[in-house]
């Protein structure tokens, strides 16, 4: 019998996101109701990430959870970990068929061979013999949010010495700006307010066939519409000072920048092989804030990277403690087979990396907080989501700070001018024309705590969602 319905999990980046959005698509276009991972469905479909050992575990997780709801279900697994072990995947019970990269865009027919009632064909190691691609292959998500990513390139050939993403996704290459502008009209023409460009290392855009970034972004600027662009992260090297003049400039591209730092120590930078060091990277601040001083900057660092010292993390400490960055993502060294920090014998102690952890998560929690308050009093507009939390729904400004109001329809993928004057106890800005909320914050904090939010007193901000980066 043919199955009807399929479900879909991703893990890790925005990349994985926008192309298992893309595969969902196909599958509605193709008779398929698409469900809900968490309940019963003919096929589960999981996007895997590789970039930890805890993403590994999790994708482990999810494969045991949708042969628990469904032991009858025909479970592929797709994305970074198909592609760098197959075999290990292919040993897990439920799993029918594994697919890496080159191979996940075959997904329908891959299934649809497996349901043919005279057919041999098993599924099993699809990925073993795959090398990652050379073509590009566009994708992007709508229907699921008010914000679309949309892939514009894959692959990278940095090479750092703790990642595995060039070994599972291949060489980097890009799309054209000729079909990434044709992409942007038809998200657009689905009603789409926000497009955020994203790939694995999209400062590389053009690589190639002689097209840069700049001149995409240029050339998007002129679409009809679209008033929305976002970049996502950027290497700093790539970050020219003409692309960080241009967003200044532009009404449609908006101020906020996702830089990965990873360590604020330059003997870790150069033993990760990364392309830059701190002077640079806090040069790219320093540009950013001169042009645009409510720009969004946000980071990411890695703690307990083999040799780290206590030095070296004070380095990155101080550092990022200087910096007029506006929050970072904090990442634990996570072992990874095939890189070269692999073979570094130091290692650091999992007791030291959570404190170090520890310690740069109540940084950048005070850094938001720092963040958050420079931007009271402004008058920003806000694009709200479809979510309903607790009876409120949130949004974001153009420089990503994270607004909430009572839940109402009429605001869902609407772009609404607040002013931000009143910071709650959770550390979000509230609407307070749609809560009906006096000056004095009655009904948002507690009594004992009625004008001290403005001020940093007496409450917890969480550390910044992923789940919420562009």
């Amino acid at each position: 019998m043919k199955p009807k319905s399929i479900a879909f999990h991703h893990f890790g980046c925005k990349v994985n996101f926008a192309e298992a959005s893309a595969l969902s698509r196909q599958f509605q276009e193709n008779g398929f109701e698409v469900r809900d991972f968490h309940i019963p469905a003919d096929i589960y479909v999981i996007s895997t990430c590789v970039v930890t050992a805890v993403a590994e575990k999790k994708c482990r997780a999810a494969i045991r959870q949708a042969h628990k709801i469904n032991p009858d279900a025909m479970i592929a697994v797709i994305g970074c970990f198909s592609e760098l072990k197959p075999g290990e995947l292919v040993k897990m019970e439920g799993v029918d068929l594994v697919l890496g990269h080159s191979g996940k865009f075959r997904l329908l027919e891959e299934l649809n061979k497996l349901f043919q009632p005279d057919s041999n064909y098993h599924g099993g190691i699809a990925a073993a013999t795959e090398t990652s691609p050379d073509e590009f292959i566009p994708s992007f998500s709508f229907g699921d949010r008010t914000r679309s990513f949309l892939k514009i390139q894959d692959g990278c050939d940095y090479f750092c010495t703790y990642c595995t993403i060039p070994l599972a996704r291949g060489r980097s290459r890009s799309d054209t700006i000729e079909n990434t502008v044709k992409n942007v009209r038809e998200i657009l023409n689905n009603g789409i307010k926000e497009i955020v460009l994203t790939g694995v290392n999209i400062g590389d855009f053009g690589k190639g066939n002689k097209q840069s970034f700049i001149q995409l972004i240029r050339e998007l600027d002129q679409i009809e519409g679209m008033n929305r662009f976002r970049i996502s992260s950027i290497e700093p090297d790539l970050l020219s000072n003409e692309i960080i003049a241009f967003v200044s400039e532009s009404k449609n591209f908006l101020p906020h920048f996702h830089l990965p730092l990873q360590s604020g120590c330059d003997k870790i930078l150069k033993a990760m092989h990364r392309k830059y060091n701190r002077e640079l990277y806090a040069s790219r601040v320093q540009k950013i804030t001169e042009v645009m001083p409510q720009a969004c900057i946000a980071a990411d660092v890695i703690v307990g990277f083999p040799g780290e010292t206590d030095e070296d993390f004070s380095d990155t400490f101080k550092f990022l403690e200087q910096l007029e960055v506006s929050y970072f993502h904090v990442f634990t060294y996570s072992k990874r087979d095939n890189t070269l920090a692999f073979r570094i014998v130091e290692s650091v102690p999992d007791k030291v990396k959570k404190e170090r952890s520890n310690a740069l998560h109540k940084l950048s929690d005070e850094k938001k907080h720092k963040f958050y308050l420079g931007n009271r009093n402004h008058e920003e507009h806000v694009l709200f989501e479809s979510d309903n939390s607790q009876g409120f729904m949130h949004g974001f400004t153009r420089n990503y700070i994270k607004v909430k109001t009572k839940f109402n329809p009429g605001y869902v993928n609407q772009v609404v001018k607040v002013k931000l004057d009143h910071l709650g106890i959770d550390g979000v800005y509230c609407m307070n024309p749609i809560l009906n909320a006096p000056p004095n914050r009655e009904g948002i904090l507690p009594p004992s705590l009625v004008g001290k939010a403005d001020q940093g007193v007496g409450f917890e901000i969480k550390n910044h969602n992923d789940e919420d980066e562009p």
